[in-house]
Order: C-alpha cells, then sequence, then structure tokens
C-alpha cells in the first residue's frame, strides 16, 4: 500500500482539529505550526484528538508517541502519523 503524502495526512488531520474546534464553538483554522493548546484545545480535547486520528488512519499509536511534543501542531502530528504508519507495516 502506497504512503499518502503529507498533504493527505495533513488535510485530514487539519480536518479533525478543526471539527473539535467546531464542537466548542471556536471558529479559527490553525496554521500548521500554531500551538494547539493555544487556540482552545484542552487535554481531553487532545485525548480525543489522538481516538480519532486511530480511528481516521487506521493506526495504533503506540505508547512512544504518546506525549504532549507529538500533538503540540499539525505539523507535530502529522509528522508522528507518518511515522507511526511506516512502523506499523513492519509491526504488523
Amino acid at each position: 500500500m502506497p504512503e499518502s503524502s503529507p498533504p493527505d495526512v495533513a488535510a485530514r488531520t487539519a480536518s479533525l482539529v478543526q471539527g473539535i474546534l467546531a464542537q466548542k464553538g471556536i471558529d479559527r483554522t490553525p496554521e500548521a505550526d500554531t500551538i494547539l493548546s493555544e487556540v482552545g484545545l484542552t487535554s481531553l480535547d487532545l485525548v480525543n484528538l489522538m481516538l480519532a486520528i486511530e480511528a481516521e488512519f487506521d493506526i495504533t499509536i503506540p505508547a512512544s508517541h504518546l506525549s504532549p511534543q507529538s500533538f503540540r501542531t499539525l505539523n507535530t502530528i502529522t509528522e508522528m502519523v507518518r511515522a507511526v504508519r511506516g512502523t506499523a507495516t513492519l509491526a504488523a
């Protein structure tokens, strides 16, 4: 299975974040390097985002990637998803 292009992962991730922000009544589109906690995502929102990312990309995020740094910005999430997808095939 070919790896999705980075814009695809980034766009899908941005859509998930915007959905969570919209549920909170926040009408903002974060930039790729915007710190998500600064636009209104709480730690509970980040847990929900993690679960949404696992479902969206059909992955299980390993404990080694479950850190605040992995979910700091859209860029860090995109890089984490790409890393997990790269190793997920080897672990399966």
